[in-house]
């Protein structure tokens, strides 16, 4: 971004009642056009939308309107081949673009503003950048969900252990732990689309908090800028924020959901666990010991949920003490926005591009899930359909799995003789429950791990987010 380049514009829009010009450093400080220069498609986008509103009442003729659009259509093409100067002396990218229009076009130039502020104007800009990142995330939802889907139809029937508190509590499949991800995304997908009802609400026409006497059709300015209503109350539209708090609670939980998909990746590709091996190109070495390859991809995403969460408690406590309407703290904002969007962005196409080159050690699985005896529910809910009640069942697994403990074998390898001295009501069909395939097989129910039922979340899945 250049800056400055320009002669400075010394007489700003607002100086008519001051008598001595902003102190240097009060200029930099209260200065946001250093991020807010983002929002410049946004910005001129409302502003057509306003001139052609202001033409349609009367307020200027179409011939100036015409002018306006296309001097606003020139400044669009002037960023975006680097040509234009911003000026911190000009506060902000909607300032910036009003001077260089008035640079450009003289007195018509002045007009554009007529019955706005830049407190609408603003509000309307970050719903626009919004609603339109929503959009970019949304997609980016369904691509990392896309990519799980695929590779849950490759080990939908590949035996894991399932756990709980980090011990292995019973049989799953690799396909049925990955479908529990695609669920969390789901819901992530649902929640922004509920933000984006309420981002979509058009706040211009308030003007600074009063609305303005112009009038103004602004159903006609929400149809050009595509909002499905305006805003009903002055006061609000210019000072509320709730729509960008609620976009950062629903990045902050894309973000926790991503920190613990990293989490499992982690653990899965240490020499512990052996689950998968991740793919060189997303691990790093390390500088001292030449045997490390580092999973810094997901450990990053891991780290980077910290700062989204930090950008919703900060956009909180941006706005927890403000009394109607606008205020200055509310250019805070912007830089949590956008570094939210950026962030949440980033760390769905890391996983996007790293998760189909994973390499899934399925022997490794399979042994983990033999440890910890995983099948030990199986048995209690074989003695239970031999005509055990359920708390005697778990008493009678439990010794069985203490006599396991103490002979180190897993419960499928004891005796017959040896579990028919716990319960008479064991046969030999017991043994069919009590491996890894046997239970995960027992659990064809929906939502259940069986493979037919992990099959049938994939197809169900796959309709649902085409």
């Amino acid at each position: 971004m250049s800056t400055d380049k320009r002669k400075p514009h010394k007489h700003k829009p607002w100086a008519g009642r001051f008598l001595e010009q902003t102190d240097a450093f009060v200029e930099k400080f209260t200065a946001s056009v250093g991020f807010d220069w983002l929002l410049y498609p946004y910005d001129i986008e409302g502003s057509r939308a306003h001139a052609r509103t202001l033409a349609r009442a009367g307020v200027i003729t179409e011939a100036e309107c015409e002018q306006l659009l296309a001097g606003l259509n020139e400044i669009l093409r002037e960023i975006e081949r680097g040509e234009f100067t911003w000026e911190t002396a000009l506060e902000d990218v909607h300032m910036n673009i009003e001077a260089r229009l008035i640079e450009r076009l003289g007195e018509v130039g002045k007009k554009l503003h007529t019955g706005r502020s830049r407190n609408d104007q603003v509000a309307t800009d970050l719903r626009l950048y919004l609603r339109a990142e929503i959009d970019v995330i949304q997609q980016a939802i369904r691509g990392l969900q896309t990519v799980l889907l695929d590779l849950a139809s490759q080990h939908a029937d590949t035996i894991m252990p399932g756990f709980t508190h980090l011990q292995v509590a019973q049989p799953v499949t690799f396909g049925h732990h990955l479908m529990a991800w695609v669920e969390m995304l789901e819901r992530d997908h649902a929640r922004l689309a509920d933000c984006r009802a309420r981002v979509n609400i058009m706040p211009l026409g308030s003007a600074a908090l009063a609305g303005t006497s112009y009038r103004l059709d602004r159903r006609y300015t929400a149809e050009l800028l595509g909002f499905e209503r305006w805003s009903n109350n002055s006061l609000d539209a210019v000072s509320d924020r709730d729509f960008a708090i609620e976009f950062c609670a629903a990045g902050a939980l894309i973000m926790m959901h991503l920190s613990r998909m990293a989490e499992e990746l982690i653990l899965w590709n240490c020499p512990r666990f052996r689950f998968v091996e991740l793919p060189d190109r997303f691990c790093t070495g390390s500088s001292i010991m030449p045997q490390k390859k580092n999973p810094d991809v997901p450990e990053l995403v891991r780290g980077k949920t910290g700062r989204v969460h930090g950008h919703l408690v900060a956009l909180l406590t941006v706005m927890k003490a403000q009394p109607l309407a606008y205020n200055r703290d509310n250019q805070e904002d912007k830089e949590p926005i956008f570094d939210t969007v950026d962030t949440v962005k980033d760390c769905l196409r890391a996983f996007t591009d790293m998760l189909p080159a994973i390499r899934v050690n399925k022997a490794a699985m399979r042994a983990a899930a033999d440890e910890g005896y995983s099948t030990a529910t199986d048995l209690a809910d074989y003695l239970v359909r031999k005509g055990v009640a359920f708390r005697d069942a778990h008493e009678i697994v439990g010794r069985a799995v203490k006599l396991a403990i103490e002979q180190e074998k897993p419960l499928g390898e004891l005796p017959l003789e040896v579990l028919r001295k716990l319960s008479s009501r064991i046969e030999q069909d017991v043994f069919a429950v009590l491996t890894p395939e046997g239970s995960v097989d027992a659990r064809n129910l929906p939502g259940g791990a069986a493979p037919a039922q992990v099959r049938a979340q994939i197809d169900s899945a796959r309709r649902c987010t085409r």
